[in-house]
């Protein structure tokens, strides 16, 4: 997606509306891979992957920083996420 300037609050929201539905999109395409991931992993270890979290927090971050984001807002949304997902990965390998 290209940034555009607007010309009136309408226009602004079309935007946001727009981009609240690829970010959804995003996140049900992480799941759609998220759940496959279960497949490979076989205990709860595994699944909490601690070393894997903090990879991906530690990526996350530099990527926030090029961006102008706070850093700090995105880890916490990230691990808020991961921990769901890591919830959703341990219901599939437990009986």
């Amino acid at each position: 997606m290209e940034k555009q300037k607007c010309q009136s609050l309408a226009e602004i929201r079309q935007h946001l509306d727009e981009i609240d539905r690829h970010m959804i999109e995003l996140i049900a395409l992480r799941q759609f891979y998220v759940d496959q991931v279960s497949h490979f992993k076989l205990d709860e270890a595994a699944v909490q992957a601690p070393a894997r979290v903090e990879q991906v927090i530690a990526a996350v971050r530099e990527y926030a920083q090029q961006q102008g984001l706070d850093a700090d807002w995105v880890e916490q949304f990230y691990r808020h996420m991961i921990q769901h997902f890591i919830q959703r990965e341990l219901k599939q390998i437990r009986p």
